[in-house]
């Protein structure tokens, strides 16, 4: 059961990836760089593995269902801030 959830969380991460390389193809507003892939993909994954930590390690359900809504809250606002620095 904990390997197909990390491999779950690994399969949303690569597909999450895969968007902006398709939407690349047919359309020039995206225009995403190697670095900007690599910076992606190091979020996503330290983001899905510390979920994937909390998961296991964390037994109350509401600590564990809060803890990981921070998680995620916190990869929007660093997302949001590198796509339009909505701190600036």
């Amino acid at each position: 059961m904990k390997n197909k959830r990390l491999y779950f969380i690994i399969l949303i991460i690569i597909g999450v990836l895969l968007l902006p390389l398709i939407a690349m193809q047919f359309s020039t507003e995206v225009n995403w760089t190697l670095f900007d892939f690599l910076v992606a993909a190091v979020l996503l994954f330290s983001t899905g593995f510390a979920i994937e930590w909390v998961l296991r390690k964390v037994k109350d359900k509401r600590r564990r269902i809060a803890i990981c809504l921070v998680l995620l809250a916190t990869l929007m606002l660093i997302w949001a801030e590198l796509a339009v620095g909505i701190f600036d």
